[in-house]
């Protein structure tokens, strides 16, 4: 398994599926089966017993998981691909922008 170039709070945009081009923060990633939440992205209902939360129960509206492959990158607006190369002044690993060749928070 490859090291993932996407992580937990990274600004991403949907690019396949039925949430094509919504953009949102990345909340967590499952890092077994490549799956990411995003949020405001990919709303699921799921039927919810009663509890000291909600008295009532009922249909509630969560974000579901997406596969990573269907999420790119977003910096200054656009989507953009991530790459990894070793930085000389730190020797240390860091994300790059494929278009910018400059370094990713």
């Amino acid at each position: 398994m490859s090291k993932l170039k996407l992580k937990k709070g990274d600004t991403v945009r949907v690019i396949s599926g039925e949430a094509r081009g919504k953009e949102g923060k990345i909340v967590s990633i499952d890092t077994k089966k490549l799956r990411a939440i995003v949020e405001g992205v990919n709303l699921i209902s799921k039927h919810a017993k009663p509890s000291a939360k909600q008295p009532n129960g009922g249909i509630v509206k969560q974000e579901g998981a997406i596969h990573l492959s269907n999420l790119m990158f977003v910096e200054g607006g656009k989507t953009v691909r991530i790459g990894k190369k070793i930085d000389e002044k730190t020797n240390k690993l860091v994300r790059i922008s494929k278009k910018t060749k400059e370094a990713v928070k």
